[in-house]
């Protein structure tokens, strides 16, 4: 009404409208800063940096296969063949408790013989990569032959991996060990087998930590992000048409760094044939 006149909001009632206002805008900004989730639903971890080593641990070390590294190139992992893949004879088949169900594949390891007449007179460093598994042997007991029973933490080497830390007369040393970075040189390669309605995706080349924790593959056309199941070690499998596209990976390793090869297949990718990829981790 004309001349009317309203008395000003006691001051309690603008403290409310205010704390609303900040609510209502701290609610805006948790929605916009949410986390991102990869395709499955893991959460986005955006670290930097490299993989360092870790802390030392105890262990024992036995070796398997020939003195030329026969016996030992393929395996749990998938590995076809780890000279042709770049990994050589400085390999490792580790017991079920490191082994993770095929998730340290790829994982390099230093290891020094310790306390042991068999250990050699100041060898170099050994440096070996996670390539297969060494089984349980349940027939005999954790310290007479069933070496990599759980809960042992323990590694067979390759005989020419073993031989540069210890004598071969002495079977079995204690060993001190410790994750370390993978050196690569070139980037991550790729290899798809299988067909059309099944594709298995084995990568290898992987640096920093070398094992993978997710990998997620993107077509040029009608393929979004979709992630893959583990299929053993270092074998990734979908049901996911992937064929006629040029493909994209992002992988995941278990510090959780990523890193995406951006169409590392061209359209015309053939089954069987390595793409190598221009970055690593």
């Amino acid at each position: 009404m004309p001349g009317s006149w309203m008395a000003p909001p006691p001051a309690t009632l603008l403290l409310l409208l205010v704390a609303a206002v900040v609510v209502s805008s701290a609610g805006v900004a948790n929605a916009v800063g949410a986390k991102a989730l990869t395709p499955g639903g893991r959460v986005v971890h955006h670290n930097h940096g490299k993989f360092t080593a870790g802390p030392w641990k105890p262990a024992h070390a036995t070796f398997y296969g020939g003195r030329d590294g026969s016996g030992t190139t393929a395996g749990a992992c998938g590995y076809k063949d780890t000279r042709a893949e770049g990994y050589g004879v400085q390999t490792v088949a580790v017991s079920a408790v490191l082994f993770g169900d095929g998730a340290a594949c790829g994982g390099c390891y230093e290891l020094c013989c310790v306390d042991s007449p068999g250990c050699k007179k100041a060898p170099p460093p050994l440096v070996v990569t996670a390539t297969n598994l060494c089984p349980p042997n349940y027939q005999q007991s954790g310290d007479n032959g069933g070496w990599c029973n759980p809960p042992r933490e323990h590694f067979d080497l390759s005989m020419p991996a073993f031989l540069q830390i210890a004598e071969e007369k002495a079977g079995i040393v204690p060993v001190s060990y410790r994750r370390v970075p993978c050196v690569k040189q070139g980037g991550v390669r790729y290899t798809i087998t299988g067909n059309r309605y099944f594709n298995m995706v084995t990568v290898t080349n992987v640096g920093g930590a070398g094992d993978l924790a997710a990998v997620s593959v993107k077509g040029s056309k009608r393929v979004k992000w979709t992630e893959l199941k583990r299929n053993w070690g270092q074998v990734w499998q979908t049901g996911e048409d992937l064929t006629g596209e040029s493909l994209t990976f992002r992988l995941m390793t278990s510090d959780h760094r990523k890193a995406t090869s951006w169409h590392v297949l061209p359209t015309n990718w053939q089954f069987g044939v390595t793409y190598q990829a221009t970055k690593n981790f």
